[in-house]
């Protein structure tokens, strides 16, 4: 047996995927209990050959010889950092300004004239971006909540971005994107509420790099949070967006995230999902259709 054929074997087990480690079914079920209890994504043995390549990077910058011994890393005492890294190798980014536009349209249309006469009354207002990834949606919330009330960051009313990632957060908070990233924006809003960003905070060499202003940056805070771990909040939401996020979710594990938002909404509260979820479970007793993929809690 060839050294290359005995590396993708390990005692006997059949290697998932060609590569430079044993990657077994074995390991690919204790990678995927790991993931599901500490994130609540399911994966299945399809999804094999992408955590191979994920994770393999993480085999070698840690100098471990094979996926077994990774897997006891992740699973040790020891293991709290890398099972944050291993689900930030596993999670898909995908993010965009101003994606699914039409949530954007119901929210300055038919949700902020609302918002911003409470507000202007000395209300609470908040809203909330869960699953912000790296500040895209929670800044395309801000511009538009701006669009229709300008003195927002004077008044109490914030937006809450949260995101499992910490690298994503960090990214959030640095509020800085490419131009191209932000071809999506509103021409108007984009030239008003982003600035050219100073050419060593981009990193990246022949590209325009824009940054969020500080009346943008102002209305918006950035946590970490896991959506199936404690959410420490205790005031209610006027809007929350959760989208394309629970589809990486089992049935049981959406319902309960459904379940756990409608407390924290306010009477009346809007709660904006993926184009390719429902809400299930529980909560459809207490939400009613507002529109294209967007819920209303009863008042």
């Amino acid at each position: 047996m060839s050294s290359d054929s005995g590396s993708r074997r390990a005692a006997g087990r059949e290697s998932l995927v060609e590569g430079e480690f044993a990657f077994t079914a074995e390991d690919f079920r204790h990678i995927a209990e790991i993931l599901h209890s500490h994130a609540g994504i399911a994966l299945n043995e399809g999804k094999a050959a992408l955590v191979y390549s994920r994770l393999a990077k993480r085999l070698r910058t840690l100098g471990l010889r094979s996926f077994r011994d990774y897997c006891a890393l992740v699973q040790g005492v020891d293991g709290v950092d890398e099972r944050q890294m291993m689900t930030a190798a596993l999670t898909t980014n995908v993010t965009r300004f101003f994606r699914e536009p039409h949530h954007f349209d119901h929210l300055r249309d038919q949700v902020m004239p609302g918002l911003a006469e409470r507000a202007r009354r000395g209300e609470r207002v908040r809203l909330w971006s869960a699953a912000c990834s790296n500040g895209q949606e929670p800044y395309s919330m801000a511009m538009t909540v701006l669009a229709v009330l300008p003195e927002a960051a004077e008044l109490d009313f914030r937006i809450l971005a949260t995101d499992i990632d910490p690298n994503m957060v960090a990214e959030g908070i640095a509020g800085v994107y490419s131009s191209e990233h932000l071809d999506a924006a509103p021409p108007m809003l984009r030239n008003r509420f982003f600035e050219k960003a100073p050419h060593s905070s981009s990193g990246v060499q022949g590209r325009d790099m824009l940054s969020a202003n500080a009346t943008l940056r102002e209305l918006v805070s950035f946590r970490e949070l896991n959506l199936i771990g404690d959410w420490p909040m205790r005031g209610k939401f006027d809007v929350i967006f959760c989208r394309n996020v629970v589809i990486y979710f089992d049935d049981a594990t959406q319902e309960r995230v459904w379940k756990r938002f409608t407390p924290l909404m306010n009477p009346g509260a809007t709660l904006y999902i993926g184009h390719s979820e429902r809400v299930s479970g529980p909560a459809v007793n207490q939400l009613s259709t507002s529109g294209l993929t967007t819920y209303r809690l009863a008042a």
